[in-house]
């Protein structure tokens, strides 16, 4: 195929990515990522690499490269880092197939077996420390127990509480919808206290700022407030360090962060009884193997329920 024969991989990388964020739906960020990991396969085989020049021998002398890779700090690449990779070289190859490119079939990469990643998660006597440790009434402090209180209510992703405004919420349906990975649409829904303290938060503010979540800080410029309403949104990062703050207070030693508090929220419907193809919604995934990290989490809690409903016979 003559198309082939002038068409280098480097070029098709461009091509690809575009694909990533437009037909697929991809973030800028996901995009990014695989920028990083098949311009890495590029620098490996070559600027001139064609297509058709992909072959098995070649990925296989890849993954031994990456193994031996070390960055400017002379870190070595972890298994995990290699896998992505490898991902995004398969979803590469994918690629070309869709567009009749000969190349490499996608199927011939196998992927390294990995040990499924530890999940860190809260209890709900955890939980409610760390929302004790909340003690004052201030507008801040309303605004951090309304927020602890929707992420473990939700299971929502930093990134999808960063982006919430006050109109995206029915307080009184305890319901709404956001868009999460992939720029898919998934129904949530909150608890009655989570409105609650929504509402005792939402009703102490005496801004009309779009944003759910918002700073405290007084000190920015006046042009700034004119022309952007979301100089004032909470940021993941802040979000990160007020968790960070009440869980030190409540004494908690784990590491929690916000997609601890995720973690416990698919923890508690896991062990309260709620099959997998449903917490696999609520949280938005689109691969079931991807909710599957939960189901050792509650092991210990089957070995109970086991223990006290089967009979010995």
């Amino acid at each position: 195929m003559l198309y082939n024969k002038v068409m280098y991989v480097s070029d098709l990388i461009l091509d690809f990515l575009e694909y990533l964020e437009v037909e697929k739906g991809r973030s800028s960020k996901t995009a990014e990522n695989y920028a990083l990991y098949l311009n890495r396969f590029v620098e490996f085989a070559g600027d001139e690499l064609k297509p058709g020049q992909i072959t098995y021998e070649l990925v296989r002398k890849y993954r031994l490269w990456l193994n031996r890779y070390k960055n400017f700090n002379d870190e070595e690449l972890s298994r995990r880092t290699q896998a992505y990779h490898l991902i995004a070289l398969r979803g590469f190859l994918k690629y070309l197939s869709r567009r009749d490119i000969e190349s490499l079939d996608p199927s011939r990469i196998d992927m390294p077996k990995l040990a499924r990643k530890q999940v860190t998660f809260l209890t709900n006597g955890e939980v409610a420390q760390i929302i004790t440790a909340i003690n004052k009434s201030s507008q801040a402090s309303l605004r951090d127990k309304a927020l602890i209180e929707l992420l473990f209510s939700s299971g929502l992703r930093v990134s999808e509480l960063v982006n919430l405004n006050r109109d995206h919420i029915n307080l009184e349906r305890r319901e709404f919808v956001v868009r999460g990975k992939g720029n898919k649409d998934r129904p949530v829904f909150i608890s009655a206290t989570a409105a609650e303290v929504l509402k005792a938060y939402l009703d102490n503010r005496t801004d009309e700022l779009p944003a759910l979540f918002i700073n405290d800080s007084k000190n920015v410029p006046v042009e700034a407030k004119k022309t952007d309403g979301n100089y004032r949104r909470l940021t993941a990062r802040s979000i990160q360090r007020i968790i960070q703050k009440y869980a030190k207070l409540a004494g908690i030693t784990k590491h929690v962060s916000p997609h601890t508090m995720r973690h416990s929220f698919a923890t508690d419907l896991l062990m309260n009884g709620a099959d997998i193809r449903s917490v696999q919604g609520m949280l938005g995934h689109s691969d079931i193997s991807t909710t599957q990290i939960y189901t050792h989490v509650t092991d210990a809690h089957l070995r109970e329920v086991h223990a006290k409903f089967h009979s010995d016979g």
